[in-house]
């Protein structure tokens, strides 16, 4: 779990992890230890406020990973099968 002392600095340090390695919110969520609501809010309405520029570099990677899940679920559901047979 990492630990921040302010709100601003958590929004900007979800931001800045899932854009440098282009993470989903529940991948950002599991690694800092926090909720999928924590970052999620965090990275649409807070960072919003606080860095106008990070919140439109973030907002357009979450609709790439909003427009890609279908695919990742459809990959997750056929991996598990294939484990079974």
């Amino acid at each position: 779990m990492v630990y921040f002392h302010d709100e601003t600095r958590r929004c900007e340090k979800l931001a800045q992890y899932m854009l440098e390695n282009t993470s989903t919110v529940r991948s950002t969520a599991e690694k800092f230890g926090v909720s999928k609501s924590t970052v999620h809010k965090d990275v649409t309405q807070k960072l919003k406020e606080c860095n106008p520029a990070l919140y439109a570099q973030t907002r357009a990677l979450l609709e790439k990973n909003k427009a890609e899940r279908h695919l990742r679920g459809g990959e997750a559901t056929r991996r598990k099968y294939k484990e079974i047979l």
